[in-house]
């Protein structure tokens, strides 16, 4: 998903348009993706690695047959090397599995169906606090900050209101707004979503927290892409 100078610009309007009519400000950060989520990939792998040969041994699993002949050796020793060979096609299988699963989850539709939502939920809301502190959206004047951030990779939208607006706000009113920007995204139209999601939280802002005679804008108006 790409974004031009005009799309930036829009968004930048929006917030300065929403911003006119309240003391609090807005802020929003756009990411690719929070995690290359490499330890899902790994998990999946390790399991499929450990699991699956084992669970096809009851179902009839023979690895004699790789590179068997069909002869059977009654000796001890010749048994011993049988056995051997065994182990070590069931190792290679093993090693071929962790690696085809591994690559097979990298692929971003499977890794995102593979990573529990909750987990990805949680890494998502990870990053956008960080982006709530790195920007100083908590340190403004009356900590009316408010961030609305996506991450593209997770499908996943999140709005944080500073504790100003928390306190007065009851959570569920961001809804719409979450609603606007992820219709937004879904649709391949990120710009109009921001733009909404922007309009929905300023009208909120300024019910509650209307313009001073002297209001300075604390935080940069533009888009922040990571």
């Amino acid at each position: 998903m790409r974004f031009t100078d005009e799309d930036r610009a829009r968004v930048a309007q929006a917030i300065a348009t929403a911003e006119r009519q309240t003391s609090g400000e807005i802020f929003c950060v756009l990411s690719r993706g929070v995690s290359s989520y490499v330890d899902v990939s790994l998990a999946w792998a390790a399991a499929a690695a450990l699991l699956l040969p084992a669970a096809l041994i009851p179902l009839g699993l023979d690895l004699a047959w790789i590179g068997g002949d069909g002869w059977e050796a009654a000796h001890a020793s010749a048994q011993a090397v049988g056995v051997g060979q065994a182990l070590g096609l069931y190792a290679l299988l093993q090693a071929g599995l962790f690696v085809g699963v591994f690559l097979l989850t990298r692929i971003p539709p499977i890794l995102r169906w593979a990573t529990p939502r909750g987990l990805r939920r949680a890494r998502v809301r990870k990053a956008a606090l960080q982006q709530f502190l790195a920007h100083g959206v908590h340190v403004t004047r009356e900590r009316t900050g408010v961030l609305i951030f996506a991450a593209l990779a997770e499908h996943q939208v999140e709005l944080i209101a500073d504790e100003s607006i928390h306190a007065q706000v009851e959570e569920a009113v961001w809804a719409d707004a979450v609603a606007a920007l992820t219709r937004g995204l879904k649709s391949g139209r990120p710009v109009a979503g921001f733009e909404a999601a922007i309009e929905h939280c300023g009208r909120v802002l300024a019910a509650h927290f209307p313009p001073r005679s002297d209001n300075p804008n604390e935080l940069p108006d533009h888009l922040i892409l990571l």
